[in-house]
């Protein structure tokens, strides 16, 4: 339940996270470092005190953790949607990295169609490892991986030398990923101003918000939250390339829906056993109690996935289904609830 008056713990301040550095968290407009930035809007530095969510109701935040959390997401709010609750009617859906195709798919109104044709793709894995490649990597490819996962911060030099390892990789070509979500996102408009993706600046290390007034296509602005460095080529939103949303120092970048009356937070896991990639181990800790400090509700579902799974595993999905609708039967009356307000 929300605690207005809880202070925020070390790494939050009322402006946002901050590094592990003490430094400002990324989105700086003014980098001060050289790093010119586009002046499009796109770049939003996390700010809890923004009220960036004031007025709305009800906010679902869709977290990152790839092919394998895609299916669970899916899973649990398809789901929860048969058993009642009303995951449809957020006012705002933020979505990063997995989370950017989970809310794109949830805010079109595509949730049953998609996942008859994920039950269907858990059966193909041969087919989903070819829309998303993630082995027989070439070494440019390993090195921007390998420089993302053990990077253990999200200082401006981390974030923007890791964007280069991503620009630098032999990845496959920058229309593969757009091209493979078009079974499941149909349609190239975006379906409302609700839904927000992140994604992240490879040049500036800039927290990028794409919206329906950002005039990227849904597709790219999906495919910008999913590149993960090294996997998949950064898109070109604007004058910017970018990069996965969960690069920038979150993962779930819950500071968007700051206001807002409620909000249902969906995360890989609670906390990390130790820093990995540009996260700390109490990243979403720090940054729930900042939202809970703006006056929102929290309600936090992880996934009972087990820590270090192969994320992009295609063989991984049937168990991530099953986990996904045994967790929310037993989470759909407490949840049910809660939306309702």
């Amino acid at each position: 339940m929300s605690t207005p008056s809880q202070p925020a713990p070390p790494g939050v301040t009322a402006k946002g996270v901050v590094d592990a550095d003490g430094g400002a968290a990324r989105g700086d407009a003014a980098r001060g470092d050289g790093h010119a930035t586009a002046p499009d809007g796109l770049a939003l530095p996390p700010a809890f005190d923004a009220g960036r969510g004031a007025g709305a109701g009800t906010a679902l935040v869709l977290g990152g953790g790839g092919i394998v959390f895609v299916t669970w997401q899916l899973a649990y709010l398809h789901r929860l949607h048969q058993l009642g609750v009303p995951v449809e009617s957020a006012d705002i859906v933020v979505g990063t990295s997995a989370g950017s195709l989970v809310a794109a798919v949830l805010t079109t109104g595509h949730l049953r169609r998609v996942f008859a044709e994920l039950e269907l793709l858990v059966k193909v894995p041969a087919l989903v490892g070819a829309m998303a490649p993630a082995s027989g990597l070439a070494a440019s490819q390993q090195r921007a991986v390998t420089m993302f996962l053990a990077a253990g911060d999200a200082s401006a030099a981390t974030v923007s030398a890791i964007g280069h390892a991503a620009l630098a990789a032999a990845t496959p070509p920058m229309t593969l990923l757009p091209r493979s979500l078009a079974m499941l996102l149909p349609s190239n408009r975006w379906p409302a101003a609700r839904l927000q993706i992140t994604a992240t600046d490879t040049y500036s290390g800039e927290r990028l918000v794409l919206t329906a007034a950002s005039g990227v296509p849904l597709r790219n602005a999906v495919a910008a939250s999913a590149s993960v460095p090294g996997l998949f080529t950064p898109q070109q939103v604007g004058d910017r390339r970018a990069m996965d949303g969960g690069v920038s120092g979150s993962g779930t970048h819950s500071d968007l829906v700051a206001g807002a009356s409620r909000a249902l937070v969906l995360s890989l896991h609670d906390k990390l056993a130790a820093p990995g990639s540009t996260q700390q181990p109490d990243t979403l800790a720090a940054e729930l109690a900042g939202l809970r400090g703006s006056g929102t509700d929290v309600e936090l579902r992880c996934s009972t996935l087990p820590a270090g799974v192969n994320l992009m595993d295609p063989a991984l999905m049937p168990t991530a289904v099953a986990a996904g609708e045994s967790q929310a039967d037993a989470d759909a009356d407490r949840l049910r609830a809660f939306l309702a307000g």
